[in-house]
């Protein structure tokens, strides 16, 4: 007679599919086009820097004046140098060439720098939030 073991059989079933859905999304996932790394020192909490969902836009908020934005990339070239005095700024970094930026914020008497690492020539697509 044909016995099937009916918990072993759900188990491997189960174990199957979490390794299709790990495998597929891994698959088709979108390759990052930036990495940004924060400035984890305790006089620039009050700056807000992240990259939008697309990671093609660097955003910038802060309760106080942001008088100058600018970027050195790795051969000391400045790629991003904006004078402006906002408390709420969207960056586009897609025009940034490949490799490792320092970005230095001037919000008057301190400067928080940060740095923003560019892979590729540029993102697939681009969402704004």
């Amino acid at each position: 007679m044909f016995y099937i073991n009916y918990k072993e059989y759900s188990l491997k079933s189960l174990l199957i599919a979490i390794c299709l859905v790990v495998f597929t999304s891994s698959v088709f996932s979108q390759a990052s086009f930036a990495k940004l790394e924060k400035n984890r020192n305790n006089l620039a909490k009050g700056l807000y820097h992240e990259l939008n969902r697309a990671k093609d836009t660097l955003l910038l908020k802060s309760n106080l004046e942001i008088s100058q934005v600018y970027s050195l990339n790795s051969e000391n070239e400045r790629e991003i140098d904006m004078y402006l005095n906002s408390r709420d700024i969207k960056i586009p970094i897609s025009n940034l060439s490949s490799g490792k930026h320092v970005v230095i914020v001037n919000q008057s008497p301190k400067k928080i720098l940060f740095v923003i690492h560019v892979f590729g020539a540029g993102p697939l697509m681009a969402i704004d939030d």
